[in-house]
């Protein structure tokens, strides 16, 4: 059986967007991309019955095979993914004799994996182009704006076993001494020594209950009473607060970029359904595709 050839442009475009979703998927594949920068699609590793297999057949197996790339080391894909190949060319010529590609089955699944195959090919030119570094940057600038974050304190506190002793360290603030001073000198909290106390900025949830609670009504500059906790006594300064601080671009950048790409597949798969009748025999089946989209929608592969 002969099958049309693909113009260069389109195979070439097909097979880049093939590896870049297998490089994508599984980041320690970028070492073979690099090895294979010089070659193009039509360059031939092996024959099989006088068959070529070919850098393009060499992707799309990649494709497919990526959990099994991802767990062995980086000389060994290659040439596992030839070994595939070749069991696969034998296998097809086999079927082929025994006229199995004529069957309604595999007429029906050859189907199925022209439309997956275009899906995957509409998705890597139409849809993941959309994830630019000025789309990250736009639904990061949309990020910051929305961003509410918590109240953030940083205080410093003097730890002490007793009352007694937390209330002598009160006194001895009250009269001048140096709140990081005294901290290193009396605290039993062995960062003390090289921090002067400092807790850094901190929000609720982050320090034990009667600790957070005394620092966050303190006003900047204040010292409280003595507080106990199941560490001590604590006596504490507020030294600043502010609203919390959003994590910064590049910390968060993965997850934006997942964004910007489910983002776009929905707003894609919804505008292609436009006009678009689905029609279900079974309405109990409708009503459970509905559920599921809603619920979770359908992701991008």
């Amino acid at each position: 059986m002969q099958y049309p050839r693909q113009p260069a442009s389109r195979l070439t475009s097909m097979i880049a967007a093939a590896l870049a979703a297998v490089l994508l998927a599984t980041p320690s594949l970028a070492q073979d991309a690099t090895a294979a920068a010089s070659l193009t699609p039509d360059t031939v590793v092996a024959t099989v019955g006088g068959e070529p297999i070919t850098e393009a057949d060499i992707s799309f197996a990649a494709e497919d095979l990526q959990q099994e790339l991802a767990q062995m080391p980086a000389e060994q894909r290659k040439p596992f993914l030839v070994t595939v190949l070749i069991d696969m060319k034998v296998m097809a010529m086999a079927a082929r004799e025994a006229d199995l590609d004529e069957t309604e089955l595999f007429q029906r699944r050859l189907a199925y994996l022209e439309d997956r195959a275009l899906r995957r090919a509409y998705f890597a030119e139409k849809i993941a182009t959309a994830v630019t570094p000025e789309a990250v940057q736009g639904a990061y600038d949309a990020f910051v704006a929305s961003f509410e974050g918590q109240e953030e304190v940083r205080a410093r506190h003097i730890l002490l076993a007793t009352e007694e002793e937390a209330l002598v360290v009160k006194a001895e603030l009250e009269g001048g001494r140096d709140f990081a001073e005294l901290a290193r000198e009396k605290s039993t909290d062995p960062s003390a020594q090289q921090n002067g106390g400092d807790l850094g900025f901190f929000s609720r949830g982050m320090m034990v209950p009667p600790f957070e609670a005394a620092a966050f009504v303190l006003e900047v500059g204040a010292t409280s009473e003595p507080v106990q906790s199941d560490f001590g006594w604590h006596v504490i300064k507020v030294e600043d607060k502010r609203a919390g601080q959003p994590p910064s671009l590049e910390q968060i950048a993965p997850q934006l970029q997942q964004q910007v790409m489910f983002d776009t597949f929905g707003s894609a798969v919804a505008a292609l359904k436009e006009g678009v009748e689905v029609a279900f025999p079974d309405p109990a089946m409708a009503a459970a595709v509905k559920e599921q989209t809603e619920d979770q929608g359908t992701a991008p592969q």
